[in-house]
């Protein structure tokens, strides 16, 4: 199924359905630079002809959102060092995400716990995987969107974890949410999918995706149930987060269907309270 028309990032009276090869954003026949493989938006243009003086790295810009979401996991790391280290005390004590602590009414864990680390391993990994994916994100949807994204799609990730998971284990870390967004970033390119850029992406993707659930399937402690709600909650919001129908009711659909997802996950971290309690 084709996507839908959207209007060029310059000329917002113009629909079309071209995307710029290199940075993905949506470009009217007056902004078309012809390139090897498709055509090129005069930003991107612009960037080139002054990339010829210097080496462009591959690592995305930073982004506003996502280097405040690396501050805040930065500043919490730092506070359970304060506290004595990323024990399971400490991290219970901070928000981690505990099942039956959750079902006893601390449902704020379940946001919380995409906040702290398991140790410092833990949370270079992650935040390598949210500086790229984020920046990305960040970049294609805006801050906002990302913002909500993130923070939904995390939501779901520990549904997930306290739903189908043991009910007495410590949960914490952010890659349920970077999860997330590797969802949205699948969801983005496979309505773009008849782009190479977009194809070699999801190529990309989809890799990193099955090597990361192999070795959760295969090293103990990782949470694999968070990583695959993040997962499938993350190509919902990347779908949703792009809006359906008309110019002027997208945003509408694109908050309905965060919202939609959102209440999934909390029906399901309803339903675990209720098989626990009951």
């Amino acid at each position: 199924m084709a996507a839908e028309p959207e209007v060029c990032y310059r000329h917002p009276d113009q629909e079309t359905r071209v995307h710029c090869t290199r940075c993905g954003r949506p470009i009217c026949p007056d902004c078309m630079t012809a390139a090897p493989v498709g055509h090129h938006c005069p930003t991107c243009v612009a960037e080139g002809r002054r990339g010829q003086r210097r080496i462009r790295g591959a690592i995305p810009r930073p982004r506003s959102v996502t280097t405040v979401i690396l501050g805040i996991n930065v500043v919490v790391f730092a506070v359970e060092l304060a506290l004595g280290g990323a024990s399971g005390e400490v991290l219970i004590r901070l928000g981690a995400m505990v099942p039956f602590l959750v079902a006893t009414g601390e449902y704020w864990r379940l946001i919380t716990a995409m906040f702290l680390h398991v140790g410092i391993l833990h949370l270079l990994l992650n935040s390598w995987g949210l500086f790229l994916f984020g920046n990305l994100i960040e970049g294609v949807f805006g801050s906002a969107r990302f913002l909500a994204i993130y923070l939904v799609t995390g939501f779901c990730a520990s549904a997930a974890s306290f739903a189908f998971g043991g009910p007495n284990r410590v949960a914490a870390g952010a890659s349920g949410a970077i999860f997330g967004l590797l969802g949205a970033w699948l969801a983005y390119n496979w309505r773009r999918r008849g782009l190479f850029l977009a194809q070699a992406n999801l190529r990309g993707a989809m890799l990193l995706i099955a090597l990361n659930l192999f070795l959760g399937f295969q090293i103990a402690g990782i949470d694999n149930t968070a990583h695959i709600g993040g997962l499938v909650a993350g190509v919902l919001a990347g779908l949703a987060a792009e809006g359906v129908g008309a110019r002027g009711v997208r945003t509408a659909t694109r908050l309905a269907g965060l919202t939609l997802l959102l209440l999934a996950g909390v029906a399901v971290a309803g339903w675990r309270v209720a098989v626990l309690t009951g």
